[in-house]
């Protein structure tokens, strides 16, 4: 066992030989948009990208599904199975099988295999003070998936952030290792802030994160201030508690935004400065201190 749950990584890492280990994962959950095609393909990218944060490739999955048999019709569950096959096709994974059950509540995910060579294993434990820290999605799928099931949401908003939710994880992955990156973790249920706290945590530095540079979904912030907020948010601040500390004059809907759950978020990364076109600079890397996070409005 190289990974296992210690460290609140994003999969467990098992080595079967010298040059080959396998990175496992599992992750499901209800429903965040209407549409079930894209419900598959966003419940699939989120799952495979655990994948991804290790540093390794996806090679197979499997299915997991709870469905509320004779209250729904099959072509919604044919719908969901479409989109997540179209998502795994994409990842260059291949779908094995799966398991289902009936439940009241419609649920679906992917238990994921991957390979990766431990020698270019990335753990979220591996910061190192003057490491420069990378976001590689916008914030904001909690708040703007609440103001989809309220109705509130414009559908050209809609689709572009289900294409964000979508999209793989993949070419990011692919950037952090050009980088030379010592570590890395998706963001998604704990928030950008709960995911970097663990980063931080496990890595003993503390991250100082520049809360203008952290990139938004665009109507983000226009949805906090109008109510759109989540639950999970607020979970997630009490998680943090005083790890954080906070500098400077914040806007508090800002700062809800990074609390707030990410599903199918980007990856955070850690790696030496760098130049990178592709990457979005949110912060950098200190050595420990009494927090292990610290934002700030400079």
């Amino acid at each position: 066992m190289l990974v296992g749950f210690n460290n609140a990584d994003d999969a467990g890492v098992f080595r079967i030989s010298e040059t080959q280990a396998l990175v496992q994962t599992v992750d499901f959950f209800t429903p965040i948009v209407d549409d079930p095609f894209w419900f598959g393909k966003i419940a699939a990218a989120n799952a495979l990208s655990d994948v991804y944060a290790m540093g390794g490739t996806p090679v197979t999955a499997l299915s997991i599904v709870c469905f509320p048999e004779g209250e729904m019709p099959p072509e919604i569950l044919s719908q969901i199975l479409a989109g997540a096959g179209e998502t795994i096709n994409e990842s260059g994974a291949v779908l094995v099988g799966g398991h289902s059950v009936k439940d009241k509540e419609l649920k679906y995910g992917l238990s994921v295999t991957g390979l990766v060579d431990p020698a270019k294993l990335i753990t979220n434990g591996g910061a190192q003070p003057g490491d420069v820290l990378y976001l590689t999605k916008p914030l904001g799928t909690g708040i703007v998936s609440t103001a989809i099931k309220r109705d509130a949401c414009p559908a050209n908003v809609t689709e572009r952030v289900m294409k964000q939710m979508a999209t793989l994880n993949r070419d990011a992955a692919e950037e952090a290792l050009k980088l030379g990156a010592h570590a890395m973790t998706d963001i998604t249920g704990f928030g950008f802030l709960g995911h970097a706290l663990e980063m931080a945590r496990a890595s003993n530095v503390t991250l100082e994160i520049d809360a203008n540079a952290v990139p938004l979904i665009p109507e983000a912030l226009e949805f906090a201030k109008g109510g759109y907020l989540t639950g999970g948010a607020n979970d997630n601040q009490s998680y943090i508690g005083e790890a954080l500390k906070v500098d400077g004059d914040i806007d508090e809907n800002l700062l809800h935004i990074l609390f707030d759950p990410q599903t199918s978020g980007g990856l955070l990364i850690a790696a030496p400065e760098a130049k990178s076109a592709d990457l979005v600079a949110v912060g950098n890397v200190t050595k420990s201190s009494d927090c292990a996070l610290r934002v700030s409005s400079r």
